[in-house]
């Protein structure tokens, strides 16, 4: 393997790696976000395993993970608080790559899958599979992914007029989320009481309760939907392009869109099934990355580690903004999206 700097495209540095025939390439500034994205993730991490009714030193808890405490504060760190760290990274990344695909894909900054329906798409899937034949995760996931993949081909096809535009897009995608909130909102009255009241909790995007149980699955269903992005190679810039571009560049736009859709729905499904519909995340977590790397377009590593960080952190304000009372988290993100959602607004206004 090499790495290799050298001063390109447009005179922006850029790095590249190389094994054997497969090289990658990617900007230094690009490189040096991502790294301090990640370094941030470990350092909140650490802070917030630590942090609860029973309080862990960060420097207890790098203890427990190198193996050097096996006192109680292994049960606490371990047991207790590192699954729930675990999936908070892991949800806020399958988010962030899932609205870095939409936005790519719509060519708009409001093409996030929580804007135009997705979520709660795969809301209704998971509502359905749970009311009626119930299972585990990979059932609750593959209901969401059918959900989630319904809803975009119906939108998809309502927004379909001699091609595909991304505000049509948006317009019909938020009409299509009114109409399925209403019908998740009858699913949840013609539960039994108990898995209402689990639903409805469930619907908030919460963190609550989640073990080693869940980690696994999660695990698997994001490494297959990443996989399936990485096997697609660097075709989403290109149909960043337009659609005469990405043609006659070699592509089939409707073809490539498909199949990024279908992985970026299943990112959005395994995010649904694990902790409910977490709104703005991936709204918030491509244009930040974006604005942060400098980049011309969206790009999924950046995306991928800013939604962990920003889930991290959320999940951090949920558990200890009210001492005693958690908050689901997807309270806070719609408080942090909300504002974030009026910004955007008025910045494109401001631009047209």
């Amino acid at each position: 393997m090499s790495v290799l700097a050298d001063r390109i495209d447009f005179g922006r540095q850029q790095c590249v790696v190389r094994v054997g025939s497969l090289s990658a390439r990617a900007s230094l500034r690009a490189v040096v976000v991502v790294a301090t994205l990640l370094t941030a993730i470990v350092v909140v991490a650490v802070i917030a395993i630590g942090m609860g009714k029973y309080t862990v030193a960060p420097l207890d808890v790098v203890r427990v993970l190198i193996g050097a405490d096996t006192s109680f504060n292994r049960v606490v760190v371990l047991d207790w608080r590192m699954p729930r760290m675990l999936m908070a990274v892991l949800i806020g990344a399958a988010l962030g790559n899932s609205g870095a695909v939409f936005q790519a894909l719509t060519r708009n900054a409001l093409g996030s899958p929580d804007i135009i329906g997705v979520n709660s798409g795969a809301y209704t899937g998971a509502l359905v599979v749970i009311g009626g034949i119930g299972g585990g995760y990979y059932v609750v996931a593959a209901g969401a992914l059918i959900g989630g993949l319904a809803t975009a081909v119906t939108v998809y096809a309502l927004a379909y007029r001699n091609g595909l535009a991304g505000h049509r897009l948006i317009v019909v995608g938020i009409g299509m989320s009114a109409v399925l909130n209403s019908v998740n909102q009858w699913i949840v009255i013609k539960l039994d009481h108990h898995t209402a009241v689990t639903a409805s909790v469930w619907q908030q995007g919460t963190l609550n309760g989640l073990s080693w149980s869940q980690v696994l699955p999660m695990t698997v269903c994001l490494a297959a939907a990443t996989a399936t992005l990485l096997a697609l190679g660097p075709r989403l810039p290109v149909l960043q392009m337009g659609d005469d571009a990405a043609g006659g560049l070699g592509l089939q736009p409707d073809r490539t869109r498909l199949a990024y859709l279908v992985a970026a729905v299943g990112l959005v499904a395994v995010a649904c099934a694990a902790a409910g519909p977490i709104a703005f995340i991936a709204l918030a977590a491509p244009q930040v990355a974006r604005r942060l790397t400098r980049s011309p377009g969206v790009a999924l590593a950046p995306s991928a580690a800013m939604g962990a960080l920003l889930l991290l952190v959320s999940d951090v304000i949920a558990q200890q903004l009210f001492a005693g009372n958690e908050l689901p988290v997807g309270a806070v993100t719609v408080c942090l999206g909300g504002a974030y959602l009026v910004y955007l607004l008025i910045s494109q206004a401001r631009q047209r």
